[in-house]
Formats: C-alpha cells, structure tokens, sequence
C-alpha cells in the first residue's frame, strides 16, 4: 500500500463510520437516514445554488484549515483563528470605508494588506509571548479570541455603525473595494450567488502553503521545529523565531477570510458573521491531514454538510441541521482514536498478519 493510500485511508474510514454512527442516531429518532442523508448531500451536489454555495462555505473553512495547519507544522495549536478572523474582517472593512474614494487599483490591494497583515499582527501577538516567556499559545489565543471579538463589536456599535440601522454591522465599503463574483465569469452561474474569486485565491494559497512548507528553507525550518525542537535548536534554527514566524503566517490566512466576507460577499463588516470558521478550521486540518490538498478536500465535506443542513431542517421530519454537528464531532473523534486504532493492529496478531499482506 502506498504511502499516499495509508494517510487517505483512515480519514475516508473516519467519515464513513461518522456517517454509519449518524444513521443510527437518525433512525432512533424516528427517521429514514437514506432520506435525511439524500437531502443533506443532494441539495449539496445541486446546480447551480448547492455547488455554488457549498464552494463558498468552503472558503473560509480553506483559509482557516491552512491557518491550523501552518502551527500543527510548526509544532503550535493555533485556536486563535477566530479572533484572528475577525480582527481582519473589520481591518478590511475599515481601509474599505475609510479609503473609499481610492481607485480600485490602490483600494483592493489596500485591503488585502489589511486583512493579511491585521491577522498576521494578531496571531504574532501568542508567538511572540510563548518564544519570549514560555507561555503556551492555546491559553494566549482562546483568550485573544474573547478580546478580538469585543474589541470589535465596540468599534461597531460605538463609532462605525450607522445611527438609524438597528443591526450591528458598518456602513458599506467603497465599491472599488468589491472583488467580483464568479457569476459574472462562468456562463450559467448565476450572480447572485455570493461565490467570488476569494475561493481562487484560497486554493491558490494551498498550493503557495504547500510551497512554502515544503520547498522553501523557512517551512523546512518550521516543520523541523515542529517535529523536534531539541534536534532544530542543536542544527541552528532558532526556535523562537519559527514561532513567531509559524503563528504570523498562520494568523495572516485566517484574516483572509475576511476578503471574501468583506469584498465579496457583504460588502461591510457584519457582526457576529463567522459561523465558528477558525474552530471548524481545526477540525478541516486534522481530517485533511495537515496537508493543503487534505484541507481542499475536508473543507468542502464539512462546507457540504453545513450547506445540506439547511434542508434537513426544512424538510426531514424528525432529523434537524444539528444532525451536521454530530456528524463533524463523530468524524474529528474517530480522526484522534487514530493512535488507538493503530496501537489495535499493532497488538493484535490477526491485524499484524493482515498489515503484513499490505
């Protein structure tokens, strides 16, 4: 079996069993899981609004799985994706309004820098205190995450909202700040669906990801920091640095989700818009491997699955759109027992016999 194979075959393993657990919890209560699962993945796969609007729940899931998936490289867990997101968000929105006479030319690129150095800049605030005084980064981003979003809801509602909306959102960017939509490019791909050219640019940066970790001195550093920062420290790589360095790099993809948030979807900053997109994140890079075609992959399941959840709630008569959320917590429990899985064939002589035919 190659080794491509092996690391394929147990997240596929993974969702197929999630799926099988789920059919059980769906037919306890009182439901046909051919039914439930026929409308969950069905309405997914249909043209043009299930494919449309799974690639663009599929967006910020990319952009936040490549996110986790730079600090697990680099030997980090980065749970501050969130507030990492929304910090960008209304960094976007902000150049947005703020600049919105600049010709699009000087506006789009502003923006960008906005959203991926805001990120950046967050993210690097746990690198620099876990390289600096040892302190662990999941305690530092959980509770960035809690300041970013507070941060930001007061700046909304205290001085960027507008006195006769009642809803907590700015007022709208420039419209040189607005990134088009694949509609406007694919014939019979209707415009109105939110879908834009942040999905290329998020499949862009797996394969810019991909290069950098794996062609580039800086991710051999970060992955060799990552696997033993003993052996990278006794080789010359300076250790703090790559922490930094991992977490910045992790932080400015996940501001990217808020170029297709702000320049191609809302067109202002919305609060309270990410439907958890840097913890879901966590889970897309753990099933997809840390690896960025794993990430393109377990994106548009989990985005499928948040797309079709929508009618199973309208239409399944038991079964409602929480059925989505077990299905991501069985699969992300049957990814981490991997180690037990594979502690079970070792053990056992039945499973070492098979493991040595394959």
């Amino acid at each position: 079996m190659t080794k491509l194979a092996r690391e394929l075959l147990f997240p596929l393993i993974a969702v197929v069993a999630a799926f099988i657990v789920g059919g059980i919890l769906i037919l306890l209560v009182g439901d046909n899981p051919f039914v439930a699962y026929r409308l969950l993945l069905g309405s997914a796969l249909s043209w043009p609004d299930g494919i449309g609007y799974t690639l663009f729940h599929a967006t910020p899931l990319i952009f936040t799985g490549l996110a986790v998936l730079v600090g697990f490289r680099g030997g980090l867990f980065n749970i501050g994706a969130e507030g990492q997101l929304y910090i960008a968000a209304f960094a976007t929105a902000w150049v947005g309004i703020t600049f919105a006479n600049l010709t699009p030319w000087l506006l789009i690129p502003f923006c960008f820098a906005a959203a991926i150095l805001s990120g950046a800049f967050w993210a690097a605030i746990p690198g620099v205190l876990k390289a600096r005084f040892g302190s662990h980064e999941v305690i530092n981003t959980i509770m960035l995450n809690f300041i970013a979003v507070a941060l930001v809801s007061y700046f909304v509602q205290y001085h960027y909202k507008l006195p006769d909306d009642p809803i907590m959102e700015t007022s709208f960017i420039g419209e040189g700040a607005h990134i088009a939509r694949l509609g406007k490019f694919v014939p019979g791909f209707p415009e109105r669906i939110p879908l834009n050219i942040a999905f290329l640019l998020a499949l862009l940066c797996c394969l810019l990801v991909y290069l950098f970790l794996w062609r580039t001195k800086w991710g051999y550093e970060i992955r060799a920091t990552g696997s033993n920062p003993f052996a990278a420290e006794y080789g010359g790589i300076s250790i703090g640095k790559q922490i930094v360095l991992a977490m910045a790099v992790s932080g400015a993809l996940a501001g990217m989700v808020g170029i297709n948030e702000v320049l191609g979807y809302r067109y202002r900053y919305y609060d309270g818009f990410s439907d958890n997109y840097g913890f879901t994140g966590i889970a897309v890079a753990l099933l997809g491997r840390n690896h960025p075609a794993g990430v393109i992959l377990a994106a548009l399941l989990f985005a499928a699955l948040q797309h079709g959840g929508i009618y199973v709630d309208g239409f399944s008569e038991h079964v409602t759109k929480d059925i989505v959320q077990v299905l991501q917590g069985i699969i992300i429990l049957f990814v981490a027992a991997e180690a037990f899985f594979k502690w079970l064939v070792g053990r056992r002589p039945s499973f070492q016999r098979l493991r040595a035919n394959v």
